[in-house]
């Protein structure tokens, strides 16, 4: 059921990437790291080695991933990116295309390759997929746009209004649209229902339709992830700054609604984040769930500043089983904390440590009862009277959190 999954790449050449390597991807991947790293970067990779079926294919999303990052204003002005062939538009598309030299992939899936070459002040486009070359003159070269509507990228922006459109219509082809303002409704009950009207996405509240844009970002990320999910039937979700505009009290129900319906939709998600509290999001409700086809990676760079390969782990409930387990207490303004944590070293290519990374979860909370229980049980044991601790008054709270490396 999941054989079009990509579970390992080698990034031979691609923009920070040389020779990199990343294995036991699964159906929901979390990528993170500190800023300037590469994250895009890697997942505009593997995009691209998905996409490229063919030489349309693959001039489309090498294209396309240049014109995002630059035009975003112009997306919708420029061009139409979902039709299937782009006729008669007024900017040099071969601008953007030229903006990559170099890439060069090879995945579980497919071999990939794609290079400009200048000799005699000719240039050429060189594409290689799957071990068949092709060399095209730049003077002679013609642009079919062809994307596959099953793979989706959300880039750091967010959707326009024609790629939310566009996913919409996957909702009304499978008559999801109840279960759409099912899940609208879950992140915020004003909200009645969401239409498309007049070419234009709306959310209903107190009885009238208003334009998305009234609702802020997060929702519109929020809609925009279920509908994708989706249109990605079988397919791929990238999405760049997944917890983006995202409220931290409803990041936990974003990760369900991902792992469920990723699961129900089998699709593979590839996500981006560098925030704290999404990734204790995510390890929580994966425990919740008991969901194991996931994978958290981190990319983090030597010495040298090269990117070391991905630190991998399978799941994040296995990286707990299999760390070593510490509990260690710390004085802060005078008060005591207690933190029960699971530590594995992170090494390099040549065995050199380079940081730890595991969870950690503050147990203050329960050290606390737990001394207050004991001081009850040692009066008892010393006196005819027992003193009484109310359960009200002693609440557990615990959080996880990934350490810096």
């Amino acid at each position: 059921m999941n054989e079009h999954f990509l579970t390992e790449i080698e990034i031979k050449q691609f923009k920070c990437f040389t020779d990199f390597i990343a294995t036991g991807f699964k159906r929901v991947n979390l990528i993170g790291g500190k800023n300037n790293i590469g994250k895009t970067a890697f997942m505009e990779a593997c995009l691209i080695n998905v996409c490229s079926k063919n030489i349309n294919a693959m001039t489309t999303v090498i294209h396309g991933i240049k014109f995002i990052r630059e035009n975003l204003n112009l997306i919708e002005t420029a061009v139409n990116f979902h039709s299937r062939n782009l006729i008669n538009t007024n900017f040099n598309y071969q601008n953007f295309l030229d903006a990559t030299r170099n890439y060069s992939a090879k995945s579980n899936l497919s071999s990939t390759e794609f290079c400009i070459i200048e000799k005699d002040a000719t240039k050429a486009y060189h594409y290689k997929i799957n071990g068949h070359s092709k060399i095209i003159n730049a003077n002679n070269f013609n642009v079919i746009f062809e994307r596959d509507s099953t793979i989706k990228f959300i880039d750091n922006f967010g959707w326009a209004d024609n790629d939310l459109i566009e996913a919409y219509q996957a909702i009304q082809q499978q008559d999801q649209e109840n279960n759409l303002n099912a899940f609208i409704k879950q992140f915020d009950d004003s909200i009645e229902s969401f239409k498309i009207i007049s070419n234009k996405p709306q959310c209903k509240t107190k009885g009238e339709y208003r334009d998305i844009v009234e609702f802020g970002d997060g929702l519109r990320h929020y809609i925009s992830i279920i509908c994708a999910l989706y249109a990605c039937k079988n397919g791929y979700l990238f999405v760049d700054e997944i917890d983006n505009g995202i409220h931290y009290t409803q990041l936990d129900r974003l990760w369900e609604l991902l792992l469920t319906l990723s699961k129900k939709t089998n699709t593979q998600v590839f996500a981006i984040t560098h925030s704290k509290e999404m990734l204790e999001s995510f390890a929580r409700v994966a425990k919740k769930l008991n969901e194991q086809d996931i994978s958290y990676t981190t990319l983090v760079k030597n010495n040298q500043q090269e990117i070391l390969k991905i630190q991998k782990k399978s799941t994040l409930v296995q990286l707990k089983r299999q760390q070593k387990r510490l509990i260690e207490k710390s004085l802060n303004l005078g008060n005591e904390h207690w933190a029960e944590t699971f530590k594995s070293p992170v090494i390099d290519e040549n065995g050199q440590l380079i940081g730890t990374v595991g969870l950690s979860r503050d147990i203050t909370a329960e050290k606390i009862a737990e001394e207050k229980l004991k001081l009850a049980a040692s009066i008892y044991e010393c006196s005819s009277e027992a003193m009484l601790v109310p359960l009200t008054s002693i609440t557990f709270k615990s959080t996880n959190h990934l350490p810096e490396t």
